[in-house]
């Protein structure tokens, strides 16, 4: 009846607001009335959940399908849910998600039964969860305490509590909390929800905590062994990862808007931050954390922000004396030669010799009866008996023979060799990009030609934002969940063209009857409104009298001419780009702002905001003082102020941070393909920040999709000089282009010279190949001085030149041998300590 009603409604409003268009609509408002015939009546809404409930209140396990509580908003429920086949749990989640993940659960790991359970509110004040054979499997362990009044809420904020009023012969006054679920977090945080040091969030065998020195810190703790795993750089103190442990307040909250902050200076955002969305950050299954955030249409979630960006970075995946290999989409686990798996269907358990472990408490003679079997760009994390730098490959090898308790030796070759004897052979990972190997110690007459033993996980990307698949694991196994039944397929399919036929009709009236008022596309609306304070939309005309009708002018490149301009009455300088060949109109253009806008990176160029109007686009940069690289490198006017050598480092280090975050942690992957000195800026303190990132993806000359899958591009981008070889031979492209040229970049800061005006005695144009087999022979020889500037007079750090030199010679080589980014800002930062302690191996 109401489904008609509303219909006749909706047609009497169109009659009298324009009847001349009855015919255009008398065929679709006739199908929609017969609808309304054929499809029955909603019936009457069932009475609204409770969100407060007094002492004896119960809920049997049978009905499940109704929730004990609901929040007065009606955002969160919590009752019993499914938690295996005949097994449930009493748990609180959102109600709108199509997935009902509890943000707590009040039994994890103890599901009660599916018959004869029951959670009860007892007279004195505690929660219980009895199991079918009565027994109680958890309690809240609270009681009145001489209180009055008795009561179980569930709030808006998703903290279920338990609460009274005390009696008169103790003073009276308002509510009094007796417990409340968020002081229990299991694997969850809400928004508003603290996580201090005494709690933690757990999830198997991997928790998000707070150690001893105030670092929030993901730990992998299995019966066997514990390692830390985040923040990475253990080997250094927390600084290095930009925290701090001189606030011992310890305490991590989630805000409405999805910003984490945490007491040690850790500070994250979701991607998508801002108010009235829907979120939760989780503790999963896999070892890593990230924040989730509800679709309000759809109720499913999708990961906003991730704390790990490769599978292989969390410990334990693939267990003792095992090596995890990320593979697109996901990771392999496998076993080396001479290990066999513990457990064929659980990789946690690892893998275990073939052969006999020497008795390390009898004599024995290492020599002869050990070999060692080598396994090129692999190591163990960690468990290092000792480490030894500048030592040849033989001296390592007859020291872990020497060694009883050594199991294998890492050697890696850092313009000096490093060696590290292992006592155990855990956190292992293969990787291309990993230029040491491990050489496992094993009998001499064991056979190297088994097999080896390995295995695929299904795990999503989380870097991904089109794949919110999670790593779940049950029995210790790796799966992707999916959805096989098909019984439902027809009548979804009925149901569907019925619901699409009813949205086109009322689509089309409201068109109709708001077409005239539409000034902006929804999108675009919608999209404002998400970032409002954040991140701006500006107006031309604003930005016209920002930089007074664009009129310092601070540098031009290919894709536009920067301005200088003020905001906010002057209390703001910022730099206004006008951009030219711009792809697509004000919908496409949005859509890749909003990508854009999330990237957050202390080395790269804040984006305040844009203007898109007609055929006005326009970017918003904050401002960075110093200039470009290129204006202290290469202009004349500097000889006497050359960029000092410390400066040059710190550049160089903070360039490659940059590149390795948008090419392997933003939530949305990014290659720049236009790295040079040109759109390296500086802060007033030498900071690097990298300008002109993601706006390939906005230029009419090609597609960013196609770079972003790593597809053909038809067109060649970047700039002579510093473009790598494969934008010419029709190849797809992918983030090594970027390495490519942050080797250039990272030589013309040794040299203080463009590479490409490289010329011989005779005055002819080096090609990259004579400066690749010269740089060959300086790393080969040590001796760099005769390649750093000269303008230094000396004044420069041997070891880090030649680093330096190494990195720029492995990223000029064939694009398989390039190393990653990541690598890359490794390796400088294992250069950047002066006691010459490294951070990474």
């Amino acid at each position: 009846m109401g489904r008609s009603v509303a219909i006749i409604h909706l047609a009497s409003t169109l009659r009298l607001q324009q009847r001349g268009t009855m015919a255009r609509y008398g065929t679709c408002l006739g199908f929609v009335l017969l609808l309304a015939v054929v499809v029955p009546c909603p019936s009457a809404p069932e009475p609204a959940q409770p969100h407060t409930l007094g002492t004896g209140s119960s809920l049997s396990v049978e009905d499940h399908g109704r929730p004990f509580l609901t929040s007065p908003d009606g955002t969160f429920s919590c009752g019993f849910q499914g938690a295996g086949e005949n097994a449930f749990s009493f748990s609180v989640w959102y109600t709108d998600a199509t997935e009902k993940t509890a943000i707590w659960t009040a039994n994890p790991g103890a599901p009660v039964n599916g018959r004869g359970s029951r959670i009860s509110f007892r007279r004195d004040g505690g929660l219980a969860l009895d199991d079918a054979n009565g027994s109680t499997v958890w309690e809240s362990k609270t009681s009145g305490g001489g209180g009055a009044d008795l009561t179980i809420s569930l709030l808006d904020t998703g903290n279920l509590l338990i609460s009274d009023r005390p009696s008169t012969a103790t003073g009276g006054g308002g509510r009094r909390t007796l417990w409340q679920s968020f002081d229990w977090p299991t694997d969850t945080l809400v928004p508003s929800q603290p996580l201090t040091k005494d709690k933690k969030l757990v999830a198997g065998y991997f928790s998000l905590y707070y150690d001893n020195d105030n670092v929030l810190r993901l730990l992998y703790d299995s019966p066997n062994i514990s390692s830390i795993y985040w923040p990475n750089n253990l080997m250094n103190d927390p600084f290095q990862n930009g925290r701090t442990t001189y606030n011992s307040s310890r305490i991590g909250v989630l805000d409405d808007d999805g910003v984490f902050l945490s007491s040690d200076n850790l500070g994250v955002h979701a991607s998508d931050f801002g108010p009235g969305v829907k979120r939760r950050l989780t503790m999963d299954r896999d070892g890593n954390v990230r924040i989730y955030s509800m679709n309000a249409s759809t109720g499913g979630w999708a990961v906003t922000w991730a704390a790990l960006g490769q599978p292989c970075s969390t410990h334990g995946l693939c267990g003792q004396n095992a090596l995890c290999e990320y593979q697109q989409p996901g990771l392999r686990c496998s076993c080396p030669p001479a290990y066999e798996m513990v457990d064929r269907q659980d990789w946690r358990k690892g893998c275990q010799p073939m052969f006999t472990v020497t008795n390390c408490s009898q004599p024995w003679s290492p020599e002869q009866q050990f070999k060692f079997l080598k396994l090129p760009h692999s190591d163990f994390y960690g468990y290092d008996l000792q480490f030894n730098q500048s030592v040849t490959f033989e001296y390592c090898k007859k020291l872990c023979l020497k060694m009883c308790l050594c199991v294998g030796f890492s050697y890696k070759l850092e313009g000096q060799g490093v060696c590290y004897p292992k006592s155990i052979l855990f956190n292992g990972f293969t990787s291309s990009a990993f230029s040491g190997t491990i050489y496992l110690k094993v009998p001499i007459d064991f056979n190297a030609s088994a097999p080896l033993v390995m295995a695929r996980s299904a795990a999503g990307l989380a870097c991904d934002p089109n794949n919110s698949v999670i790593v779940q694991r049950s029995e210790g196994t790796f799966s992707r969940t999916e959805n096989n039944g098909t019984k439902w397929v027809y009548l979804f399919a009925f149901a569907g063209v019925l619901g699409v036929l009813d949205i086109i009709f009322i689509a089309t009236s409201w068109w109709f009857l708001s077409s005239k008022q539409s000034i902006l596309p929804s999108s675009l609306e919608a999209g404002y409104r998400m970032v409002t304070g954040q991140f701006r939309r500006f107006t031309y005309r604003e930005l016209k009298d920002a930089t007074g009708n664009f009129k310092e002018e601070l540098g031009r490149g290919g894709s536009g001419v920067v301005y200088r301009g003020v905001l906010d009455k002057g209390k703001k300088v910022v730099a206004v780009k006008k951009l030219t060949n711009v792809a697509g109109g004000d919908e496409e253009f949005w859509a890749e702002m909003t990508l854009i806008g999330r990237i957050n990176h202390i080395n790269l160029v804040r984006i305040w905001g844009f203007c898109s109007q007609g055929k006005h686009k326009l970017l918003v940069y904050e401002y960075v003082e110093n200039q470009s690289l290129d204006r202290h490198l290469f202009d004349t006017d500097r000889t006497t102020t050359t960029l000092p050598w410390r400066e040059r480092y710190r550049i160089a280090l903070g360039t490659a941070r940059g590149l390795a975050y948008l090419h392997h942690e933003c939530l949305e992957w990014v290659i720049h393909c236009d790295v040079k000195p040109e759109n390296i800026l500086l802060t007033r303190e030498f900071d690097a920040k990298i300008a002109d990132f993601g706006l390939a993806k906005l230029s009419k000359r090609d597609s960013a999709a196609a770079a972003a899958a790593g597809m053909p591009l038809s067109h060649m981008r970047g700039t002579t000089g510093y473009m790598a070889p494969e934008w010419a031979l029709n190849v797809p492209i992918n983030a090594k282009v970027d390495v490519y040229s942050y080797g250039v970049v990272l030589l013309e800061m040794v040299m203080g010279c463009r590479v490409c005006d490289q010329t011989t005695a005779a005055g002819e144009r080096l090609d990259m190949s004579q400066i690749a087999q010269a740089l060959r022979q300086v790393v080969a020889s040590g001796n760099v001085e005769p390649l750093v500037d000269g303008r230094l007079q000396g004044q420069f750090h041997p070891r880090q030149a030649l680093e330096m030199v190494r990195i720029s010679l492995s990223c000029m080589e064939d694009r398989s041998n390039r190393p990653t980014m990541d690598d890359v800002a490794k390796a400088l930062t294992a250069c950047d300590d002066e006691d010459e302690h490294p951070a990474y191996r």
